[in-house]
């Protein structure tokens, strides 16, 4: 659900691999998967074509094992609605968002047991309608929301690695989530408000002792709301920005840049929300958030227009 850079790498590996697997997109992107395959052009595995039934229509597909729900944040309301001729009584939906409450919005419409959660990390993007292009490291990890690793993710494993997926089947799935999050937030929201790469911004010190501020403040954010947050978390988290392509920039610059919607709400947002519902003080995120939110207003505005 959501054929992007995230849906479109790890579902075409699924396709790849001889799974059945539908590609659900809209608009050119759509058209083009429908004419000539989904095409993958990926630094892990070279390119690739990924043969599947796409649809914009989820009701045509009918009941699935699995359903990988990728979609942007900003369109969860709608997709998480849509997906619901997707779901049968022993379906799976594994989200591989960014964000931090994508498992608990899923599990609210389709019970907790059918929810997993994972994370990727990577570079995608859709370069052109009908290809999706991965960069970075293309790895995913997934788990169940609750401790403790079950026999359906041990399933799940075995089908992604026969797929060449690069991935981990985790015990503290809540707690990575809570590490990619809170990197996330903080190395983006300055990405995005910098306009400079990765590589850049990790050797001003300046700047990395901004992004390491602010993603502590995500941390004490899940610690206070009870969140399985992990010893290494802020140490793992530098350590993600120091291995992230020095060229690379995060998909919320990127957006931002290209005048695309953004999930600044979803990200720097949630974390001044729950601070504030916490009594947790955000200051680095307050000002990052000030800083982006009338380019976000600006871009949503153009959107709505056009």
């Amino acid at each position: 659900m959501g054929t992007g850079g995230v849906g479109g790498y790890f579902g075409g590996l699924l396709a790849r691999d001889g799974h059945d697997v539908t590609f659900i997109a809209r608009g050119a992107h759509l058209e083009a998967i429908r004419r000539s395959g989904l095409r993958v052009e990926s630094v892990n595995d070279g390119e690739f074509a990924a043969t599947g039934a796409a649809t914009n229509e989820p009701s045509t597909a009918g009941v699935q094992d699995l359903v990988l729900f990728t979609v942007k944040m900003y369109d969860n309301a709608d997709a998480i609605r849509l997906i619901a001729p997707l779901v049968g009584d022993d379906t799976i939906i594994l989200t591989l968002q960014n964000g931090i409450d994508n498992g608990d919005s899923l599990a609210a419409a389709y019970g907790a047991g059918r929810v997993m959660i994972g994370s990727a990390y990577m570079e995608g993007r859709i370069s052109e309608p009908g290809v999706v292009t991965q960069g970075g490291p293309g790895a995913a990890s997934f788990g169940e929301r609750t401790l403790g690793v079950t026999e359906r993710g041990r399933r799940l494993l075995a089908v992604f690695q026969s797929a060449g997926w690069r991935v981990e089947l985790l015990e503290n799935m809540t707690g990575m989530l809570w590490k990619k999050f809170a990197y996330l937030s903080g190395s983006a929201g300055v990405c995005a408000a910098s306009g400079c790469a990765y590589g850049e911004l990790r050797t001003v010190p300046e700047t990395r002792a901004t992004i390491r501020a602010a993603i502590a403040e995500a941390l004490a954010v899940g610690e206070a709301a009870g969140a399985p947050i992990e010893p290494d978390s802020l140490d793992w988290s530098m350590a993600a920005l120091d291995n992230f392509p020095a060229t690379g920039m995060a998909s919320l610059a990127k957006d931002f840049a290209e005048g695309r919607p953004v999930e600044l709400e979803g990200l720097t947002g949630v974390v001044i929300a729950m601070g504030r519902n916490l009594n947790v003080p955000t200051p680095v995120n307050d000002a990052l958030y000030g800083v982006l939110k009338p380019r976000a207003n600006r871009i949503w505005a153009e959107l709505a227009g056009g």
